[in-house]
């Protein structure tokens, strides 16, 4: 298992968030993401648990892209992975932003 925190530029979201939402469900090729409200913090924070070793390079890519389409700023995300490819994991972080801020993609 690897696991790394990062913590990227966000805009913060334009409306008050819920507490905690979760995404996904982790099995084979899929993962689930847990968002939460982190109001003492301006930046977004990602946390990653990973089956999948050597991968860090494009995790952070796709994070990056994450953070810069998406007001995410104020929030927590855990990712809990089993080998999601690059698109899955873009997906469900769209989608645990969504349930969480009530805003579309």
């Amino acid at each position: 298992m690897e696991k790394f925190t990062l913590t990227l530029p966000s805009a913060l979201p334009p409306q008050e968030v819920a507490r905690a939402a979760i995404c996904g469900v982790v099995s084979s090729g899929n993962l689930e993401i847990l968002v939460e409200s982190n109001p003492a913090h301006n930046n977004c924070t990602v946390v990653v648990n990973t089956s999948a070793h050597g991968f860090r390079d494009i995790w952070e890519a796709v994070l990056h892209d994450f953070a810069r389409r998406h007001a995410a700023g104020g929030l927590s995300f855990t990712i809990n992975d089993a080998g999601a490819t690059p698109a899955v994991v873009s997906l469900r972080l769209d989608q645990a932003f969504e349930t969480c801020c009530g805003v579309a993609s």
